[in-house]
This record gives C-alpha cells, sequence and structure tokens, in this order.
C-alpha cells in the first residue's frame, strides 16, 4: 500500500457493481490512502454498492440526470465530509437499442439521452462539484477510444465520449480559476456491465484483447493506478489531457 493519496478525500460517482472500472479506480484509491465517498443513482444501485462498501454513511444518492438531485448530494457531501480532494465522474448511458447497427438509425430521442447523460452530466457535475473541491483538486472522468474510432456498434456512445473529451479541454480551461484540473482517462475494453449492453461485445473483447501489447486486456486496476495518478499531487502538471491505459490498443 502506498501513500499516494494519505490525506485524501475522493468522491466517486459511477460505481455499479464489482466489475465497474470506478470500481477498479476506487480500490486503488483507497489502498493508496484516500478516504471515498461515493454517490449512487437508485435504491436498487444502492443496494449494489452496500455489497461492496461497510460505512453507509459515506453512500449518498445522486441522479445526474438532476440539477436538484446533483446539488442535494454535494450539499450532503460538503456537511458531512467536508471539502473533498476529487472527484471521478464514471457515469454513461445509452438506451441499449441505440448500441447496435447502423448509427442513421439512433433515434433523436436516444441521442439526446446518451449526450445528457454522459456528456453533459460532466459539465453538471463540475459546475457544483467546484463548491465542495480544495484548491488543487481533480476532476476525471472515464472515455472510450470509440470518440475517435468508429468502433462497431458502438455509435451514438462514441458521438457522445467525443462530446465528453471535448467537454474535459473547455472545463480544464475554466475550472483551472478554481484549482481544480480537469482530465480523462480512455480505458481499454474491459468486461463490464456497460460493455455488455452492446451488441457484438465478445467480438470487441476478443478485438482487444488481440490488439493488447502483450496480448492480454487491461484490467480495472491498472485503469485504477492512472486514476489514483490523477488524482495525486504527482499530476499537478496534467491538465486537459485524455490517458490511455489500453495496454496499446489505440496505438494499432
Amino acid at each position: 500500500m502506498s501513500n499516494l493519496l494519505e490525506g485524501k478525500t475522493i468522491l466517486v460517482m459511477g460505481v455499479a457493481n464489482k466489475r465497474s472500472i470506478a470500481w477498479g479506480c476506487a480500490q486503488e484509491m483507497e489502498e493508496s490512502g484516500a478516504k471515498l465517498i461515493y454517490t449512487y443513482q437508485n435504491e436498487r444501485l444502492k443496494k449494489s454498492l452496500m455489497r461492496l462498501v461497510d460505512d453507509e454513511n459515506s453512500l449518498i444518492e445522486c441522479d445526474v440526470a438532476n440539477d436538484e438531485s446533483i446539488k442535494n448530494a454535494f450539499d450532503t457531501v460538503y456537511e458531512r465530509f467536508g471539502k473533498v480532494d476529487g472527484i471521478l465522474h464514471a457515469i454513461a448511458y445509452a438506451n441499449k437499442e441505440e448500441l447496435g447497427g447502423d448509427i442513421m438509425d439512433a433515434s433523436r430521442e436516444g441521442f439526446a439521452l446518451a449526450q445528457n447523460i454522459s456528456a453533459y452530466s460532466l459539465i453538471a457535475v463540475a459546475n457544483y462539484g467546484r463548491k465542495i473541491l480544495n484548491n488543487p483538486g481533480s476532476l476525471v472522468t472515464l472515455t472510450y477510444m470509440g470518440s475517435k474510432r468508429a468502433i462497431p456498434n458502438y455509435n451514438i456512445m462514441g458521438v457522445a465520449k467525443a462530446s465528453l473529451e471535448s467537454s474535459v479541454r473547455y472545463l480544464a480551461r475554466d475550472m483551472a480559476q478554481y484549482g481544480v484540473r480537469v482530465n480523462s482517462i480512455s480505458a481499454g475494453a474491459i468486461k463490464t456491465l456497460a460493455v455488455t449492453g452492446i451488441k457484438g461485445h465478445g467480438d470487441l473483447l476478443k478485438l482487444s484483447e488481440e490488439r493488447a501489447v502483450d496480448g492480454q486486456s487491461v484490467t480495472q486496476r491498472e485503469v485504477g493506478g492512472a486514476c489514483a495518478f490523477l488524482m495525486s499531487d504527482l499530476s499537478k502538471g496534467v491538465v486537459g489531457d485524455t490517458i490511455y491505459v489500453d495496454k496499446g490498443v489505440h496505438l494499432i
């Protein structure tokens, strides 16, 4: 165990279950000395999270589709724990029927939903989060190379991730006045709940493994290591960037 994050408090948004990349990040940050707070969207996800987290006081309800819910959640964070040193935004969503076939078949409503939850939510989190983030602080989000490549069946989620990465750059510029650096991690394909919602996800995972420089898929904890770094004081010079943690898959 390192003391990379000793004395820091990190808010983790987006743990769905033990396979979540966000959970791998949380484990790495906790082992690096951080105190963690978690948000959950609804009671079903709270029950899932409680299988992983012992302290119910550290679980706070937050629906990023609702500004009032974000405000209330962050007010609760401040009341219970004071200011935090970092926020991990690991939230994305698209209707399952939009993650297959041709992108021309995507609905207007489905497109808007994916953008709202997967991209705009980071802006909303930054807006309310700046009031509870310490100076210096760190805001990190998760993306995927489907933002830059036409990945089969990824479709509107790829477009949403492109929007998310662009938002990171603009937020990095504007959050700097509050001493908050904003970055993203482009994680390799990992068998998560989100990935299994994509049509043909087995082929996607196989392709990713074949193109990894060592022939092995990246793990949750390897992504988590990069997250711990970005939350630490060692990353003070890293701003508005996307760090790839995919075993080199994006190179080929």
